[in-house]
């Protein structure tokens, strides 16, 4: 994983993307996260990794870690019927991002070529004034954190142009 987060940290230089980062040790969910990261200013993500159960298609879902989210209803909004978006199998995890589950982050976009991957954010991480915008760099035992801007030109700048929605 190091070999990863440091790719990630050479493209977005790169790219001239500032970014801060905080080791800390290893964790599987946004709860066990928080302790190590709440003295950061900005917002911590939760990242999920779905796939559409009928056209099989792969989407990445960010939004703030204190968000409740009700697939179904993000299944409606998207226009793929209720009920349709369901978590992805840690194989498919690592053969399109290549990274294992506790690390699903959208900067994981830079290894995806196939551009098979729809990227959702929840549109109060660009338009919430938010500092910062933190995600795991390819581990588990670390949060970046970038501004909601540079995160909308990493994206363009790997052709995955998000879908912004309000999960409200």
């Amino acid at each position: 994983m190091a070999d990863l987060r440091r790719s990630l940290e050479e493209f977005l230089e790169r790219l001239d993307i500032d970014t801060t980062c905080t080791d800390h040790p290893e964790v599987f969910t946004v709860e066990e996260m928080m302790p190590h990261v709440a003295h950061l200013s900005g917002a911590a993500t939760k990242n999920l990794f779905l796939k559409d159960k009928r056209k099989k298609g792969l989407w990445l879902l960010s939004a703030r870690h204190d968000r409740r989210l009700d697939l179904g209803e993000v299944s409606r909004r998207l226009g793929l019927g209720g009920g349709n978006l369901r978590l992805a199998d840690e194989a498919a995890l690592l053969e399109t991002l290549g990274v294992r589950q506790g690390c699903v982050t959208p900067l994981a976009l830079f290894l995806e070529s196939a551009r098979a991957v729809t990227v959702v954010l929840d549109r109060d991480l660009t338009d919430g004034g938010h500092q910062r915008l933190y995600f795991h760099p390819m581990t588990n035992s670390a949060t970046m954190g970038l501004k909601p801007d540079d995160l909308l030109r990493f994206l363009r700048e790997t052709a995955h142009e998000p879908v912004l929605l309000s999960l409200d």
